[in-house]
């Protein structure tokens, strides 16, 4: 792993610590997770196993500091490295539209629900929900993954933008 490749999704997990940590919690103190849209965009970034293993491992352990879940701390912990590697299987899996604006959004939507359902089942195993579970999947997750879709279709288009006019290259594995 390369210092630029670290440097650069220190930068986008940084961005994602201060949306999550500002972000007030909704139904059961539930966040709307914008965290989850920054790590999305660094295994689309860097495509490979050491990458993702930083990026969710630092992302589970941003999100366990900023939470304002009840018990959300290890939920967290277990949430964002499965999440990451389903997503990484999944963009791998999807080499032929790589550098999509439609599959970096698509992967972002599918993710969220994926991290959203690992969540809510982990922290309902592990302590109990403030709320049932269909209530604050339809409440807080399914309105986070329209955020976070949109908030990729954005974001995805001025990271490559970024990347071509550097001197950086981003893989397309």
């Amino acid at each position: 792993m390369k210092s630029i490749q670290l440097a650069l999704i220190g930068v986008l997990l940084s961005v994602g610590f201060v949306l999550h940590a500002v972000i007030p919690g909704i139904l059961g103190s539930m966040k709307i997770d914008m965290l989850l849209t920054m790590m999305f965009l660094a295994i689309i970034l860097f495509p490979d196993k050491k990458s993702v293993g930083v990026t969710a491992l630092a992302t589970g352990v941003i999100s366990a500091l900023t939470t304002s879940f009840p018990g959300g701390q290890l939920a967290n912990l277990i949430d964002k490295p499965v999440t990451a590697f389903v997503i990484f299987i999944l963009y791998i899996s999807l080499k032929k539209y790589h550098g999509s604006v439609i599959l970096a959004a698509s992967i972002t939507a599918v993710g969220t629900l994926v991290s959203g359902a690992i969540f809510l089942s982990s922290a309902a195993i592990l302590t109990s929900l403030p709320a049932p579970f269909i209530a604050l999947f339809v409440t807080v997750v399914l309105p986070t993954a329209f955020v976070n879709t949109i908030a990729m279709t954005v974001l995805f288009p001025i990271m490559q933008t970024i990347t071509k006019r550097s001197t950086f290259n981003y893989q397309t594995q």
